[in-house]
């Protein structure tokens, strides 16, 4: 399937939701191409995974931003390589450093630099720790095998329109409520 093959399969997907995230990122290496930077020369002319590409544009025309959280500890040429695919001017943000924090250093970059709220945000990496660190912030997130395909936006907007979902937040509000109410019962009933 050539690349308007998958951006068309991708909007397909993507009309099944009422739901879209505000703001979609992605790692890079072994996500959106299969290599590591640190390990390619900036004279080399990268190649992506064969649905990353159509699925990137899906978005942009959908209307969701769309970043990047890569712990390369070689963002020139991450940076090269997104220009030479035509790809650069698409990301709304590029966090693109070595880190030892799993990338929640990226996320709250991303998170000063466009104001999206972590439960709006919808992310897919390669590696365990970062799903799971990530996660823990509240992202949607979705661990990728081969890198980011049409299987993997299915299931990553499944997952986040199961998590935002209104019957969702209803219970999360009533959790909340809850607690308050019974917390100020405990106040009460302190204060007697």
């Amino acid at each position: 399937m050539g690349e308007d093959g998958v951006k068309n399969e991708a909007m397909e997907i993507m009309g099944l939701f009422q739901l879209l995230p505000r703001l979609v990122v992605f790692d890079l290496d072994y996500t959106l191409w299969p290599f590591y930077c640190e390990c390619r020369s900036k004279r080399e002319m990268p190649k992506m995974y064969p649905q990353a590409k159509g699925i990137l544009y899906a978005l942009k025309d959908k209307g969701v931003d769309v970043a990047i959280a890569s712990r390369s500890p070689t963002p020139d040429i991450a940076n090269t390589f997104l220009d030479k695919l035509g790809i650069k001017s698409m990301f709304v943000a590029k966090e693109i450093f070595s880190s030892w924090t799993h990338k929640t250093d990226h996320f709250q970059r991303i998170n000063r630099r466009t104001g999206v709220p972590y439960t709006e945000m919808l992310f897919f990496d390669d590696e365990n720790r970062n799903i799971d660190a990530v996660s823990k912030m509240g992202v949607t997130s979705i661990l990728v095998r081969k890198g980011v395909n049409l299987g993997a936006l299915r299931q990553g907007l499944s997952n986040f329109s199961q998590k935002n979902s209104p019957l969702d937040r209803n219970k999360q509000r009533w959790d909340y409520f809850s607690q308050k109410s019974s917390s100020s019962e405990t106040e009460d009933s302190d204060q007697k």
